[in-house]
């Protein structure tokens, strides 16, 4: 019997092209191309055929199934992009329309404070420097004049690492950013102007103390720098970062191995009583006195250490934890509150993420 696979082949196509959704499609490619389908059937014929006949008749159905798993395949795509047309065009979004009311996640106050000063002391002409929170003990205490002995090298103080470097050198958590100072001036030389935030670690734990917080570093070489320097820094810094006019400073002597001479900086204060009786200390005024920073004229042997001639470069470094700076602007009293993640804590302390830190635009006004 004669096989028409011309007509089967035309007759398959229009059923193909009248198929309405990929349901029906589906349904037409089994009854043609399926184990029991009438294409698949005509490939079966082929085993009975004699040689000659399966010379004739092979490629004609051959041709006929590759023709019609071609318009099967077309006919998907076209029936799969209008679904996704029409299912585009239901789920448009009318962008006029006020926005419903979701929940906002905050900027941390860590992360606030650190963009408030760097915005300022890039207005004072500090670049931003960075360094490893691995460090090796020549940055973290060598090369800043703590002597093997010093207290800060203790187990209890500092967490070290098991391993050393390919130098042979005590590995350990950074105690302090100054390690950045050193490798800023191997790496750039003088003079130099840089403030140098980020995470340490120490081995303490109380309302006031946590065993990773955030430090800012700053650091000045140069010729001719005197202790003057350094005071109008750090009180132009206060005030910008406080946002007061009456910032008042107390230079203390003290001591530091990287710094001689070196000098506790206090804050004066004012004491508010809040409308629940509570009473805090904001700084500005002198009602009284709060220590915020450390501070001093780099050491020679520091500068020494980093390849510069201490006869002809000095300069100054201070020294402040963000975290603190975070507490005291905005009146907060536990440190360990910072690293909670309570959502509710962080919903009133928090900064709205378009409240970008500027000095034109004001710094440090809270969600």
């Amino acid at each position: 019997m004669t096989v028409d696979h011309a007509a089967i082949g035309q007759n398959a196509l229009i059923q193909i092209a009248a198929a309405d959704d990929l349901d029906a499609l589906e349904t037409l490619r089994v009854a043609l191309l399926g184990k029991q389908g009438s294409i698949s059937g005509l490939l079966k014929t082929l085993g009975a055929m004699s040689p000659d006949e399966r010379k004739v008749e092979g490629p004609k159905i051959h041709a006929l199934r590759e023709s019609v798993t071609e318009a099967l395949a077309a006919r998907k795509a076209a029936l799969e992009n209008d679904a996704l047309e029409t299912q585009l065009a239901s789920e448009t979004i009318d962008l006029t329309l006020p926005a419903p009311e979701a929940p906002r996640g905050t900027v941390h106050p860590i992360s606030q404070v650190m963009d408030e000063l760097a915005e300022i002391f890039a207005d004072l002409g500090f670049a931003v420097a960075t360094g490893p929170e691995i460090e090796d003990d020549w940055h973290n205490f060598t090369a800043l004049n703590m002597p093997e002995s010093h207290p800060a090298r203790a187990m209890h103080d500092t967490f070290y690492f098991a391993d050393r470097d390919a130098q042979g050198r005590e590995m350990l958590l950074r105690t302090h950013t100054s390690p950045v100072q050193i490798r800023a001036m191997l790496e750039r030389g003088a003079p130099l102007r840089v403030i140098a935030p980020g995470r340490v670690y120490r081995s303490d734990s109380d309302a006031t103390h946590t065993p990773m917080f955030h430090q800012i570093e700053g650091l000045v070489i140069d010729k001719g720098i005197h202790l003057g320097h350094l005071k109008w820094t750090l009180e132009t810094f206060l005030k910008a970062y406080f946002e007061r006019d009456d910032i008042v400073l107390r230079l203390r002597p003290s001591y530091f191995p990287f710094t001689e001479p070196s000098v506790e900086v206090d804050v004066g204060y004012t004491i508010v009583s809040g409308p629940d009786g509570s009473r805090r200390r904001v700084v500005g005024g002198s009602e009284g006195w709060m220590e915020v920073l450390g501070s001093g004229m780099v050491n020679r042997k520091v500068i020494a250490a980093a390849g510069l001639d201490p006869d002809e470069w000095q300069g100054f470094a201070f020294g402040t934890g963000v975290d603190r700076l975070a507490m005291l602007k905005y009146g907060m009293d536990d440190l360990r509150a910072f690293f909670d993640g309570d959502v509710r804590w962080l919903s009133h302390y928090g900064f709205s993420a378009l409240d970008v830190p500027t000095l034109s635009g004001g710094v440090g006004t809270p969600a």
